[in-house]
């Protein structure tokens, strides 16, 4: 990984997984209990340490409070949220976080344009719901959209036009389909992580954007990959297509081959052999396929047909040329799942595989 993929990197770790340095959150190891400031909601909690944050979390609430000026980060996890009135937010509409995950939300209760009004809004939360479609429209200055576990069927390009800031889309575990999604993407100049794993996808969407460096696409039924379909993505490094129904005819012969590349999941498909991966890769899982490393012989001779193996381990798949400084990179391969054992790998593909920690086969 070079220092320039690796600065990308843990930019965007922190964007996903960390606190921003202007607001808490309980997930990271804060808690919210305790005294509560006086601008509040009488049944949420604002803690004194943090009077811009406001928790109503677990309340049973079927509408969202009234939300006091000044505050700029509201949880209304877990609760019976089925819809959001236009004004809900006219009294904080510099508001920054809004985390609504686990609720009752449907679309045709979320009324008006209440979410591009909000035009501070960076991260807006709205997993485990009733939506069917993406929300929108959004505020320009969003960086962090999640929607996972919902019945999302399709995704307006008109819901997340224009949105420059966007770094990271959540839309696993919905109903999305091929068709409904490509060219919603588009323009999202910004975006690093999109995940659209455990959906319908029989094919993969058109009109992604280049910027992404994290693509997942795992748990869904797609069955080839068109010819040049990774052409551009120049810093693209975390590629997941396992859980697929992916075959050989359905893989051209370099699609994998991306430089930028640090991880490919194909594990869980069909493949029969390995394909070509750039010398760049480190961590390429393959396990539970029906790769199948020995080459089926027959010669005829008169009134019988023999039949015999030839081992050959494709080294090409991860080197195209072996010496002091062309080997693959790979530090970690999955193979167990398939019809390969130890004696099936050639004593030179360890001049290849040189800096492997861990190949797996059993």
């Amino acid at each position: 990984m070079t220092l320039n993929s690796l600065h990308i990197f843990l930019v965007l770790i922190s964007g996903i997984f960390c606190q921003y340095d202007y607001g808490p959150a309980d997930d990271y190891g804060y808690d919210p209990f305790g005294p509560s400031s006086a601008v509040c909601a009488p049944e949420c909690n604002c803690p004194l340490s943090y009077p811009t944050a406001m928790y109503c979390d677990n309340l049973k609430l079927k509408t969202i409070p009234i939300v006091p000026s000044g505050i700029k980060y509201l949880y209304l996890r877990n609760n019976m949220i089925e819809g959001i009135e236009e004004n809900t937010f006219d009294n904080v509409t510099d508001l920054q976080w809004l985390i609504l995950d686990h609720n009752h939300l449907e679309n045709s209760k979320i009324k008006g344009r209440v979410f591009s009004k909000l035009k501070h809004l960076k991260k807006l939360h709205i997993n485990y719901n009733n939506l069917t479609e993406a929300v929108g429209p959004l505020p320009k200055t969003l960086d962090d959209l999640q929607l996972s576990h919902n019945k999302i069927t399709k995704v307006n390009p008109s819901a997340l036009e224009g949105l420059a800031n966007l770094t990271v889309i959540h839309l696993q575990n919905n109903q999305l389909k091929a068709d409904s999604i490509s060219g919603a993407f588009k323009g999202l100049n910004s975006l690093l992580y999109l995940d659209l794993s455990f959906n319908r996808l029989t094919k993969l969407p058109t009109g992604l954007p280049h910027s992404l460096l994290m693509l997942y696409f795992d748990n869904n039924q797609i069955s080839n990959i068109p010819d040049e379909y990774f052409q551009g993505f120049k810093t693209l490094q975390y590629l997941r297509l396992s859980h697929n129904k992916l075959t050989d005819s359905g893989i051209p012969g370099n699609v994998f081959n991306i430089t930028s590349l640090v991880e490919l999941d194909l594990s869980f498909n069909q493949l029969k052999s390995i394909p070509t991966v750039s010398e760049n890769l480190e961590n390429f899982y393959l396990q539970v396929n029906k790769i199948n490393n020995c080459v089926t012989l027959s010669h005829e001779n008169h009134q019988f047909t023999s039949v015999g193996t030839l081992t050959e381990f494709p080294l090409s798949s991860f080197c195209k040329v072996v010496g002091p400084l062309t080997y693959s990179k790979i530090t970690h391969l999955r193979l167990d799942g398939n019809n390969l054992t130890r004696a099936d790998l050639p004593q030179e593909m360890y001049n290849c595989l040189r800096v492997a920690a861990e190949i797996s086969l059993e």
